[in-house]
C-alpha cells in the first residue's frame, strides 16, 4: 500500500493524509500499463464530470434561493427606506461626511506611522475599520452610534474583545440644547402653557447626554421638587434612520454572504433595534421603573429602598418627569458616613434588594454604576435611571442560580456545567479543562485594585479637620476581567445571551462597593444577603 503524505503547519499542527487505496506500479509502453493507465484516466474524467456537477448543483442550489429571496430583500429595504422618512439622505450625506474625515487622520496617522518589514502596524491595517478609528466614527456621527458604541463595549458576548475593549471609550456626553428649545418641547408634549404644570423649572440643566437632557424643576400646587428628563429634539427621527440603515446593511450583506447569514448579523441588529429604540421611549422608562416600585411595595422594602415617583400626568413618549431624590452615590464614603452611622448596612441592603429583583420584578436594574445608585438623605437606597434593564429567560435563570452559588462556594467544577447550560454550543465541551481556565479567572478578582483616593479639609473657624475618601472605579479593569470570562467560555465553543453579561456587569460593581464600604465582607457567603443560594439552601 502508497502513503501519500501532505504536512502543512497551521497553527503549530501538523495534519496527514493517507491514501487507503493500493497504487499499482504502471510501467509505461506495456499493454497493461496503457490499459491501466486509460482506465485511471476515465475514472479520473468521470470523477472531474461528477465534481463539476456537484459544483453547479450548489451553485444553482444557492443560485435559486437567492433569486427566491429577493423580492422579499427588495421589500424589505424598500418598506425600510420608506419608514426612515426624509432624514435618510442626510444622514448618509453626514455619515460620509465623517467617514471622509475619520478617513483623513488614518492617513495622517499611517504616514507617521514606522512601516515594518511586512508593512504597516497590525492595528492600523483595517483601516477606519480598525477598533480606533471606527470608534472615532461612531463619535462623529453622533447620538446613535455613540448608544451603538456603547452597547458594543457592554456586550463582550456578540463582539471581537479588542472592538469591546475599545468602545469602551465612547462617551455619552454632548453639548446641552438652548433652553428655549427644551421649553418648545415641554409645551409641545404636555399640551398646555409649561407654567400652568410646573412652578420653576431650571434653564441650567443637571446633565445632557447624546439622547435626552435633565432639567431641575418644581411642580405648580404640591411644590414637589422633580426633575425633568427631555428628548432631545430631532433625536428620535435620526436614531430610526441610522438604525434603519444599520438594518440594510446588514440585510445585503447577509443576501449575499452566506457565512454572515450563519453568524445572524441580522438578529443582532435588531437586537440592537429595539433596545435602543425602547431606551428612547420614556413610556418604557416609566413602566419599568413603575414595575420596580410595585416590587418594592410588595416586598415590604419601601422603608428600605426606592425608585422615583413617575408624574403620569407631565410625562410623555419625549417626557418624563420624576420625583427629585437627594443623595450621594455609594463610593462617596465621607458623605455616606454623614447620613449613616453604618456604610455596611446600607451596602447589604442595596445588595438584598437589587438580588431580590432578579426573582420578583419583571425587569432588573442594569447599570448600578455609582451615578445610578444612591445612598438617600433618610438612609434609604436609592435607584435612578431605569433606562437600562434586564429580563432573564428562565433557562438561564435556572444556570444562573447554579453560577452564583458555585461562585459563593467556589466550586468551578460546578460553575463550568452551568456556564455550559447557559450557553448555546453545538460540541461536546470538557467540563473539567474549563473549570481549571475558570478558577484561574476569579482568583484574579481579589487581586484587583482599588484606588482610594483620600482628601483632608480643616475647617477655618472651628479648627475641625474633615476627612473623605473615594474609590476610583477602573472601569477598563472590571471590563478586562468580565472579557477574560467571554474569551475562555468562547474558546469551548459557547456563546452567552446578553443578559448574562448584563448580570455579570452589575455584580462586579456592586464587588467593587464591597471592597470600598464593607472590605472584610464576601458578597456571595455573608449570610446577610440573599442571593439566591442562600434562598434555596433554606
Amino acid at each position: 500500500m502508497a502513503m501519500i503524505s501532505v504536512s502543512a503547519l497551521r497553527g503549530g499542527s501538523r495534519f496527514s493524509f493517507s491514501n487507503p487505496c493500493p497504487i499499482p506500479r504502471l510501467t509505461p509502453g506495456s499493454p497493461l500499463g496503457n490499459k491501466r493507465l486509460r482506465n485511471l484516466a476515465k475514472r479520473f474524467t468521470l470523477f472531474a464530470q461528477y465534481s463539476q456537477a456537484q459544483s453547479q448543483s450548489i451553485f444553482s442550489s444557492r443560485l435559486q434561493d437567492s433569486l427566491e429571496n429577493l423580492p422579499k430583500l427588495v421589500e424589505d429595504i424598500v418598506q425600510t427606506s420608506l419608514n426612515t422618512g426624509p432624514r435618510g439622505p442626510l444622514r448618509l450625506a453626514q455619515g460620509i461626511q465623517a467617514v471622509i474625515g475619520v478617513s483623513g487622520e488614518w492617513l495622517q496617522d499611517a504616514s507617521r506611522s514606522p512601516n515594518s518589514s511586512s508593512g504597516l502596524p497590525v492595528d492600523m491595517r483595517l483601516g477606519i475599520l480598525s477598533p480606533v478609528y471606527l470608534r472615532r466614527l461612531f463619535e462623529r456621527m453622533g447620538a446613535t452610534y455613540i448608544k451603538l458604541g456603547q452597547f458594543v463595549a457592554s456586550a463582550p458576548t456578540l463582539f471581537p474583545p479588542e472592538y469591546v475593549e475599545e468602545f469602551q471609550k465612547c462617551f455619552d456626553r454632548a453639548p446641552p440644547v438652548p433652553f428655549q428649545e427644551i421649553q418648545e418641547i415641554l409645551r409641545q408634549e404636555l399640551g398646555r402653557p409649561i407654567e400652568s404644570v410646573y412652578e420653576y423649572v431650571d434653564p441650567t440643566p443637571l446633565a445632557s447626554a447624546s439622547i435626552a437632557q435633565v432639567h431641575g424643576a418644581r411642580l405648580k400646587g404640591s411644590q414637589e421638587d422633580v426633575v425633568i428628563k427631555v428628548l432631545k429634539p430631532g433625536i428620535a427621527d435620526v436614531l430610526v434612520a441610522d438604525l434603519n440603515f444599520i438594518y440594510i446593511v446588514a440585510r445585503i450583506l447577509e443576501f449575499l454572504s452566506p457565512e454572515v447569514s450563519r453568524a445572524s448579523l441580522v438578529g443582532i441588529v435588531q437586537d440592537i433595534r429595539a433596545s435602543m429604540l425602547e431606551e428612547v421611549d420614556f413610556t418604557k422608562e416609566a413602566a419599568n421603573i413603575e414595575s420596580f416600585r410595585r416590587y418594592l411595595m410588595a416586598m415590604g422594602l419601601t422603608r428600605q429602598a426606592t425608585a422615583p415617583k413617575v408624574y403620569h400626568h407631565c410625562s410623555s413618549r419625549r417626557v418624563l418627569t420624576m420625583e427629585r431624590l437627594y443623595g450621594v452615590p455609594l463610593t462617596d464614603l465621607n458623605s455616606i458616613s454623614s447620613f449613616v452611622s453604618d456604610p455596611e448596612a446600607s451596602l447589604i441592603t442595596a445588595l438584598n434588594v437589587w438580588f431580590g429583583s432578579l426573582l420578583a420584578c419583571e425587569s432588573f436594574h442594569a447599570d448600578v454604576h455609582a451615578g445610578n445608585l444612591w445612598l438617600l438623605r433618610d438612609g434609604r437606597i436609592g435607584f435612578l435611571d431605569f433606562g437600562i434593564v434586564g429580563r432573564i429567560s428562565p433557562k438561564t435563570w435556572e444556570a444562573m442560580e447554579v453560577f452564583l452559588a458555585s461562585i459563593a462556594t467556589e466550586e468551578y467544577d460546578s460553575m463550568a456545567s452551568a456556564l455550559i447550560e447557559m450557553g448555546a454550543t453545538n460540541k461536546d465541551v470538557d467540563t473539567k479543562s474549563f473549570a481549571r481556565d475558570l478558577e484561574k479567572i476569579f482568583s484574579s478578582i481579589q487581586e484587583l485594585d482599588t484606588e482610594l483616593v483620600v482628601a483632608t479639609a480643616r475647617d477655618p473657624s472651628t479648627k475641625a479637620t474633615a476627612l473623605s475618601a473615594n474609590v476610583v472605579l477602573d472601569e477598563r479593569q472590571m471590563n478586562a476581567l468580565f472579557l477574560d470570562v467571554v474569551r475562555v467560555s468562547e474558546s469551548y465553543g459557547l456563546r452567552f445571551p446578553r443578559e448574562f453579561a448584563l448580570l455579570l456587569k452589575q455584580l462586579l460593581y456592586f464587588d467593587r462597593y464591597t471592597r470600598l464600604l464593607a472590605p472584610n465582607m464576601n458578597m456571595l457567603q455573608d449570610q446577610r444577603i440573599s442571593i439566591v443560594s442562600n434562598r434555596r439552601n433554606r
